[in-house]
């Protein structure tokens, strides 16, 4: 679950070994090429969403369940190292004791954002530059330097939602990174037309998920709505 460098073919997101974890990828999706900086609209819950990509990650790993509405470890051994992200959110979760799920993805929120980029930038799959507006206001201008697998990503994901397929028939993480990307907003993939045009798909997704990876999205909703009472 390392991040390696994306696949040569600039057509193609990366292979399944090769792969960013879904943290990673969500934080790509958010990338505006055009203004060379993440979306607005999801900023003030991006944390959230990190957080929650990274749970739904360890879940489908099988280190993760749900337990009467509480996450708890399960027995299954980890064959291969974790990437270090995923291992912090779940360290979060004692071997003794399942926390709600709210509680696990609260649990700095406010640095995951940082670290999802830095960790990108360290694997050189982004660049960032700092940067002050007028001299003043710190902001950071971010660069990709293949965009090849990130608009293939972003089309892939897209095309869940578009194409109105059989949910069932969908790559999990896929459904799962565009209903994340629905419940946060974030702009750079879907625009409020596109989903009400497609209101059957996101309903249909949205459930899959909530059947799947129980309990996520209402941890999700009032962590979001933490974000957005407190901005």
């Amino acid at each position: 679950m390392s991040i390696s460098d994306p696949a040569s073919d600039p057509g193609r997101p990366w292979s399944a070994a090769e792969a960013p974890p879904l943290p990673h990828q969500l934080f790509l999706l958010s990338y505006d090429p055009a203004r060379a900086r993440l979306d607005d609209d999801s900023a003030a819950v991006r944390g959230s969403l990190l957080r929650a990509a990274a749970i739904a990650e360890l879940r489908i790993a099988g280190l993760l369940r749900d337990r009467d509405g509480r996450a708890e470890r399960t027995s299954a051994t980890v064959t291969t190292p974790l990437h270090p992200f995923l291992a912090e959110v779940l360290d979060d979760v004692p071997q003794d004791r399942p926390r709600r799920w709210f509680g696990v993805l609260e649990r700095r929120w406010y640095q995951a954002e940082g670290t999802v980029r830095d960790q990108l930038a360290a694997a050189g799959v982004v660049r960032v530059e700092r940067r002050r507006i007028l001299g003043l206001i710190p902001t950071r201008r971010i660069e990709v330097p293949d965009p090849g697998p990130v608009r293939a990503l972003r089309a892939s994901v897209r095309e869940v939602v578009r194409a109105g397929a059989d949910p069932a028939a969908v790559p999990l993480q896929e459904a799962l990174l565009a209903v994340l990307a629905i419940d946060g907003d974030v702009s750079t993939m879907f625009g409020w037309r596109e989903l009400r045009a497609h209101k059957p798909a996101v309903r249909a997704l949205a459930q899959r998920i909530d059947r799947e990876l129980t309990g996520l999205r209402p941890a999700l909703f009032a962590s979001i709505a933490a974000r957005r009472a407190s901005g």
